[in-house]
């Protein structure tokens, strides 16, 4: 792995050359494919560098927003928005011919898997057939959606070739994975190192170069699976640690006088060798719980079996059918027969503080309840207006002293600093708190901690 600096030694050809030149001028147009929570971000930071950029999307109602300077991204300015908008440094637009004036195009699709957990490359895929119509010598192409390795070059350089353009000659190609935490107030696209990959050193060069316009610490690795493994490693690190304090915290209720969360705070002293992480009702987001199954699904072509990723997944996938029981449990302490219960589910968002849903736990766990039979579920979010589980949708209800005393439980899925610790824990009749957002509630004889036996 090298560092990334724009006075390295690089021998060009004439095509590469020419890029060079405009990136490092100013007057590259940026292409960004995909306006989520990882495309629009890049759209931003090339903007408001002075860079014209062109967003492209299948979404009209983005489309839309963004060209009357409206902001759908909440870690991102509205102000900032508003004004690349309305100066037309960034404009966004459903017509992918529009990238055949671009020098540099970003590929931010989502990469989920289908329904028996294997990769669907098809949102990659169709990204590229649209982008290879109307690819143009001199191009780079930069795919920055998670994924297995090998996806760059066995996947998408085939479709950007029907072009009749060659790789590392005619246009340029690598990857960079995206590094996007939703909330994060700290670390955002612009301060965020990453990590290039290209096919061929020039690709890899370029890609670096056009990235380090906005971001300093830019990365290079030998080649795309490198870096694209490099991602996975990223997520299933996370996903294997989080497994192991969930299998700890289902032995801590097991045991007396053990409270998983105080044993994680009392690790957490050591300053070395150690790294905090806390149990909860399941993992979310878009990353975390797809990424084990995207290397178990290639492994497999290997004939090898990622045997301790899947098992710390499978672990990780477990956790809300285990609240769903506890709330099942906490309903049987009470005079009501369980058709005729009330549930009340804290937050459908899977992180706090933002409005993301992709993969919330909630999901599984009012899918569990009304399996399990209670007869009426509600959610409350203050981030998200409505949530959908099990084919219905569920409006986010108003929070009061009166609503929470009148249900037979109460779920903390999602420990929102907006949520009132206080308010839960005085009127609630029972809490399930998954996340400890209740700690320092002195009553407590009607509230059961995830991971605690005390």
């Amino acid at each position: 792995m090298k560092t990334f600096s724009v006075d390295m030694p690089m021998e060009l050809g004439s095509q590469a050359r020419g890029l060079e030149s405009k990136i490092k001028d100013g007057s590259a147009v940026i292409g960004v494919v995909g306006l989520g929570y990882v495309g629009l971000p890049i759209a931003l930071e090339y903007a408001k560098k002075g860079f014209s950029v062109i967003g492209v999307d299948v979404s009209a109602e983005k489309v839309d927003l963004l060209n009357r300077g409206e902001n759908y991204n909440e870690d991102l300015s509205d102000s900032e928005i508003a004004e690349v908008s309305g100066n037309g440094t960034l404009r966004a637009t459903t017509d992918f011919s529009a990238l055949k004036d671009t020098h540099v195009i970003f590929i931010a699709v989502p990469t989920p898997f289908n329904e028996n957990k294997d990769p669907d490359l098809s949102y990659i895929l169709s990204s590229g057939e649209a982008v290879s119509q109307h690819l143009q010598p001199g191009q780079l192409v930069i795919l920055k959606s998670t994924t297995f390795p090998g996806t760059t070059e066995e996947y998408l350089l085939p479709i950007l070739e029907k072009s009749g353009l060659k790789t590392g000659t005619d246009y340029f190609l690598a990857f960079s994975p995206e590094r996007v935490d939703p909330g994060n107030k700290v670390f955002h696209t612009g301060n965020t190192p990453i990590v290039v990959g290209g096919v061929g050193e020039e690709s890899t060069f370029l890609a670096s170069l056009a990235n380090h316009e906005i971001i300093d610490n830019v990365y290079m690795v030998t080649n795309c699976k490198i870096a694209e493994l490099e991602k996975l490693l990223e997520n299933i690190f996370r996903s294997v640690n989080i497994a192991l304090v969930n299998e700890l915290a289902l032995l801590c209720e097991r045991m007396d006088g053990i409270d998983m969360w105080e044993v994680i705070e009392a690790a957490s002293t050591k300053p070395f060798g150690f790294m905090k992480f806390t149990p909860g009702p399941g993992i979310g987001g878009h990353c975390i719980p797809i990424d084990p199954y995207y290397l178990s699904w290639l492994a497999r072509a290997y004939d090898f079996e990622t045997r301790f990723i899947t098992l710390s997944a499978n672990t990780n996938e477990s956790m809300p059918y285990h609240v769903a029981t506890k709330v099942i449990r906490a309903i049987a302490e009470q005079p009501i027969a369980l058709k005729d219960s009330k549930v009340l589910i804290l937050g459908a968002a899977f992180k706090p503080n933002v409005k993301d849903t992709r993969h919330s736990p909630s999901e599984p766990i009012i899918e569990h309840l009304v399996e399990m039979g209670v007869g009426h579920i509600d959610i409350t979010d203050p981030w998200v207006d409505s949530y959908r589980a099990g084919g219905v949708t569920y409006p986010s209800v108003p929070v009061s002293d009166e609503m929470l005393a009148s249900y037979n439980c109460v779920v903390v899925v999602t420990n929102h600093d907006l949520f009132d610790a206080q308010q839960i824990a005085t009127h609630s009749r029972a809490v399930v708190d998954t996340r400890n957002m209740l700690k320092g509630i002195e009553d407590r004889d009607h509230i059961v901690l995830l991971g605690s036996s005390l």
